[in-house]
């Protein structure tokens, strides 16, 4: 998986394009992340002892990993991830400036 905790994303599709985040949580086996702040749904709630009045809460939704598209911390500008194997060690590396994220 390419995408990472900590990376800064930019959603492409949906309600929330051209929005960014940062990755909160990555789930492999469903290709899905969580970005914190967006694709936001409302879930109504029973009341309950840690909300005793109920209501309706706004709870993050995990999003497809092929809806996002990661910024380079160098260049700032969204793109794609390559591999680079340098002595052994492989690393994340920017397509389009060539820089190690």
């Amino acid at each position: 998986m390419k995408i990472k905790k900590n990376d800064k994303v930019t959603i492409q599709t949906g309600k929330d394009k051209g929005k960014q985040g940062v990755v909160e949580k990555v789930y492999p086996k469903q290709n899905t992340i969580l970005v914190t702040g967006l694709n936001l749904y409302k879930k109504h709630v029973r009341k309950s002892e840690q909300m005793p009045k109920g209501g309706i809460v706004e709870v993050p939704r995990p999003l497809n990993i092929s809806k996002v598209g990661v910024v380079c911390p160098h260049c700032k500008k969204t793109v794609r991830i390559g591999y680079q194997i340098e002595a052994g060690k492989k690393s994340r590396i920017c397509k389009k400036c060539k820089s190690i994220i």
